[in-house]
């Protein structure tokens, strides 16, 4: 998100996105910058600041990602290579992103200024405006996520080599919309809006090639590829704000997406209801069958989320809506993204094997309101202890009864339920929560 400071941006630099610009200058540049006797040098290298030094720093250098970190905490000592590994790239971009740590537990007057409360907590600071970081934490997810907040809001493409060279370069992570024969400044406001989440491009020179390659058949129109889940949509219009942005908004998401702890954030600013669909192993291959069926509603069912969870993929999550091992499969709710969710009565009526039309029986009952309203129900205590947050609030709780034997009868253990859109993505499993904790920053580990 661009800061207070900065302007929306358009420009043609496509190189911006290009392999090639991320390593630009990564090893070669170096630019040695004075400041109160500090010499930093923009080399690729770590920085390594404190009081003496953080400001000056953070006021020399436009784009400033610094690390506030404990010696002692584990996952910090797991990030620290990783940022090792991504300096000189992202020092290396036309607007260099400058890496630096600190040891928040060292310099804990700096590290309370900064808002810091667990470990490790990253923040972008835009020329000097911090903005916490929640995205991923491997080296190369890193850069390219970081890279966004240099990235310009609307690059102009001027021939198919560049469409397509922009569509590589921008990578599988994020959703990417091209718009053929729109001015960019069309789509300018929803590019700063959502420059986070997506990338941003309208291309002014291409040929009857490239949109026969898209699947287009006129302009203007705004492509949005997702290419993770290898899907393509094309908005014609209306290109009126609230058309254009609605239909950015609901982009943002595929038609059809596996319910993860690390997709799950993807709901957090999203307000549509999730016709949630709980398989038995997302890996079998009917599975793959329900998804095209699934994709099918999606599209004609755009005020929805459509989503899937597997239970032995994510048997935690799954088993809040009353599902186990003797549930008859597919499992289908409709959940608000918070507490509660709907069953509807009747669907499970009909040819089992036919799942188009049990998806459909599904849709017309809820669309007349034939529902059964449930709440969320939280975990057993087992699947509690199997957490890693359990496993640290158990060895809390133990601390405290050694200590004051008195409290113990007034410490409660609040348990983990599905909660909300934020809560949800702290998730439970222990199998998936060493991944997810690379890729959820809201959630300090230490």
């Amino acid at each position: 998100m661009p800061s207070s400071s900065s302007s929306p941006t358009i420009h043609s630099p496509f190189s911006i996105f290009s392999l090639q610009s991320l390593l630009l200058f990564s090893f070669s540049l170096s630019l040695s910058i004075s400041v109160h006797g500090n010499q930093f040098k923009l080399d690729g290298s770590v920085l390594e600041l404190d009081d003496s030094n953080f400001d000056a720093a953070i006021s020399k250098f436009d784009y400033v990602f610094v690390d506030f970190y404990a010696p002692w905490c584990g996952h910090c000592n797991r990030l620290a290579p990783e940022l090792e590994r991504a300096a000189p790239v992202l020092a290396g971009l036309r607007q260099p992103i400058v890496v630096a740590k600190v040891d928040a537990d060292k310099h804990k007057k700096l590290a309370s200024k900064h808002d810091v409360d667990g470990y490790p907590t990253l923040k972008m600071f835009m020329h000097g405006v911090p903005t916490e970081y929640y995205g991923p934490r491997k080296a190369d997810l890193l850069v390219q996520s970081l890279a966004k907040f240099v990235a310009p809001d609307v690059s102009v493409l001027s021939s198919d080599s560049d469409v397509r060279d922009f569509a590589k370069a921008a990578g599988s992570d994020f959703p990417i919309f091209i718009g053929f024969g729109l001015n960019e400044s069309v789509i300018l406001d929803s590019a700063v809006k959502y420059k986070k989440k997506a990338w941003f491009s309208v291309a002014n020179g291409f040929s009857d090639e490239i949109m026969t390659t898209y699947g287009l058949n006129k302009v203007p129109a705004l492509l949005a590829i997702y290419p993770a889940y290898d899907e393509q949509s094309i908005f014609y219009g209306p290109f009126e704000e609230n058309s254009l942005e609605d239909y950015i908004k609901k982009s943002l998401l595929p038609l059809v997406f596996p319910i993860s702890q690390g997709s799950l954030k993807l709901l957090q600013d999203d307000q549509r209801k999730v016709l949630l669909t709980i398989i038995e192993d997302e890996t079998e291959e009917k599975s793959k069958g329900l998804l095209e069926v699934l994709k099918a509603a999606a599209s004609a069912n755009p005020d929805l989320v459509f989503g899937y969870v597997g239970l032995q993929q994510w048997e935690d999550f799954a088993q809040s809506f009353e599902v186990d091992m003797k549930t008859e499969f597919p499992r289908m709710v409709v959940w608000d993204g918070n507490e509660n969710y709907y069953l509807v009565t009747g669907s499970e009526n009909g040819d089992k094997a036919d799942m188009a039309s049990q998806v459909s029986r599904f849709l017309e009952g809820y669309r007349e309101g034939r529902v059964i309203h449930k709440r969320i129900t939280g975990p057993s205590l087992m699947s509690l202890m199997d957490s890693k947050v359990a496993v640290i609030l158990v060895l809390l709780l133990i601390c405290v009864v050694l200590a004051v034997v008195l409290i113990v009868s007034m410490v409660q253990d609040e348990p983990l339920t599905v909660g909300t859109r934020e809560k949800v993505v702290e998730g439970r499993s222990s199998a998936l929560q060493q991944e997810s904790g690379e890729l959820l920053g809201p959630y300090k580990e230490d």
